[in-house]
């Protein structure tokens, strides 16, 4: 028996075979040619041939999860004609070559320009470049980049995997993923928490494992190959007391979340987009504690109209009942961004100008949302909540426009309520700043990702940093006390609405602190809930 060990990013047990995937790597052969119209034309084919496949494919995986199916809308924008398109028919025409190696010759010249290059954004746009020249040198007649999992789902083992791929290769096939590259928070891992996968990252691969069988184990990040008896009935047992145990959550998705001492919680969900609304009422959210509306903005040509924004937010009050629905303003910018919005390029897009203060440059936009809040709220029990807020001057400006908002519907006599408002706290300055602005809200939602990235000064996607970044850090779980007894001193609500949340290790901990409320995706809906109601805060603690 063989036992490798790595990163563990989604829970569970797999059992069953490896399968390796390599991408091909593949030359495509450079040949002059004396018809540049015909290798232009094909070129053109092969764009719109691809670029019909990429919207089939998002058509196929949006109900999964809409926000990341997103993805193959951007790969198609960028066959659109642009400069991508430019750069291959410039390649064809000035150095007369075949339309294949003009494609395979680009992708590399932007990967080799923007490799060292660290913003997410460009990272993402070189990684999507890359996948759509696969799939043209495909439909050129190269050699296919896809993946054949076979007739029996099996444990994909790779170097790195793309959220498209794996969105390709379909949840039915995949007992699990083990990556070399990547970390918890990486796109393709927060797809595969979606598609309930477990998964592991930073384990070195080895190309003898094709074919073999072995065990993984999801909770401590460990990979056994060729299991002796004993232990593969050990972990047979505790996959069988997996499927009782969910069995066995699922027995509280209509309970309360209440501690043994009396003491009620919030627990409400997370969602990015109409396809979570079943989750959230199936698992017994008492509400969305975080829609994040900049989803609505995304994969798409042009801004979404008012009306559109309106339909969407009443359907979503009407789904919910009296379930409250806190919808946080658009946090565009950094790596949320689309072409139409024309967000300039910027040394370090993460500490740019993104969430509050993009929406302030564009009060347009911002106005339009806001108004589309407004109306919705008359049909269900609506609140509002600004993403990035520093100071009590963007509150100020926010209240101007407000008033602007509702002065406007009331002169047109259409109905609204007064919405509830929170702000996300994100940064250490408004920490520091928490008790000014918690007179100034109904309640305060701490968005852990971001709050323990600018705490550490750590990029929590940079794989170089994955080992070094502790998002329990004592600076950090000190600065969600200070939060919570500055707000409770304004009369002030408290919520965690960041992955740390969903961390059941730390559920008593934030509700020893006084935390109020916890916002976590629907499937972790159900762990929280039984974290909730197994914690005694009456018992003395001893830290």
């Amino acid at each position: 028996m063989e036992i490798y060990k790595g990163t563990a990013t989604f829970p569970g047990i797999a059992i069953g075979k490896i399968l390796l995937y390599q991408r091909s790597e593949y030359q495509i052969r450079r040949y002059l040619t004396g018809n540049i119209k015909k290798e232009q034309e094909d070129f053109t084919a092969a764009r719109l041939l691809v670029q019909e496949q990429l919207l089939e494919l998002y058509r196929q995986n949006k109900n999964i999860q809409e926000a990341h199916a997103g993805i193959f809308l951007e790969q198609a924008k960028l066959l659109e004609p642009g400069s991508f398109q430019r750069a291959v028919e410039g390649a064809i025409s000035s150095e007369k070559v075949n339309a294949a190696y003009a494609v395979m010759t680009t992708r590399d010249e932007l990967s080799n320009t923007f490799r060292n290059l660290e913003e997410p954004v460009i990272r993402r746009r070189i990684q999507n470049i890359q996948e759509i020249s696969g799939r043209l040198i495909e439909a050129l007649g190269g050699i296919s980049p896809r993946i054949d999992l076979g007739d029996e789902p099996v444990i994909l083992v790779t170097e790195s995997l793309s959220p498209t791929e794996l969105m390709e290769m379909g949840k039915e096939m995949l007992l699990a993923v083990v990556t070399h590259q990547g970390s918890a928070v990486s796109h393709s891992t927060i797809m595969a928490k979606t598609m309930g996968i477990p998964s592991l990252a930073d384990m070195e691969i080895h190309a003898e494992w094709d074919g073999e069988n072995a065990i993984l184990d999801g909770y401590t990040g460990t990979l056994y190959f060729h299991p002796d008896a004993e232990l593969q009935r050990e972990y047979e047992m505790r996959q069988k007391s997996d499927m009782q145990e969910h069995e066995a959550l699922l027995k509280l998705k209509n309970e309360k979340d209440c501690t043994l001492d009396g003491r009620m919680i919030g627990l409400y969900a997370n969602t990015g987009s109409m396809d979570d609304l079943n989750s959230v009422l199936f698992y017994g959210a008492s509400g969305i504690g975080l829609l994040r509306s900049e989803f609505q903005y995304l994969g798409r040509e042009n801004y979404p109209r008012e009306n559109e924004l309106f339909l969407a937010y009443k359907k979503i009050a009407e789904t919910m009942g009296n379930r409250p629905v806190v919808i946080r303003t658009a946090d565009l910018g950094a790596d949320k961004k689309a072409d139409y919005l024309d967000i300039p390029d910027e040394a370090n897009p993460i500490m740019g100008n993104r969430g509050i203060r993009l929406c302030l440059d564009r009060r347009y936009m911002f106005k339009a949302q806001l108004r589309a809040i407004y109306r919705a709220s008359a049909f269900g029990n609506l609140k509002i909540m600004y993403p990035m807020i520093t100071s009590e001057e963007e509150l100020d400006e926010i209240e101007e426009l407000i008033s602007e908002v509702k002065a406007g519907l009331a002169e047109k006599n259409i109905p609204f309520r007064n919405i509830a408002t929170g702000i996300m706290i994100e940064t250490p300055a408004a920490v520091m700043m928490s008790r000014e602005l918690a007179r100034r809200v109904d309640f305060l939602s701490l968005g852990t990702n971001d709050l323990t990235q600018y705490t550490l000064a750590m990029d929590r996607q940079n794989p170089f940093l994955r080992k070094k970044y502790n998002d329990h850090h004592p600076a950090v779980l000190r600065m969600v006390r200070m939060v919570v007894e500055a707000g409770h001193q304004e009369n002030c609500k408290v919520c965690i609405c960041g992955e740390l949340a969903a961390d059941t290790a730390l559920t008593e901990v934030f509700l020893r602190m006084g935390v109020d409320s916890l916002s976590v995706v629907p499937a972790c809906i159900l762990p929280v809930r039984k974290a909730i109601r197994e914690t005694d805060l009456s018992t003395r603690h001893f830290a």
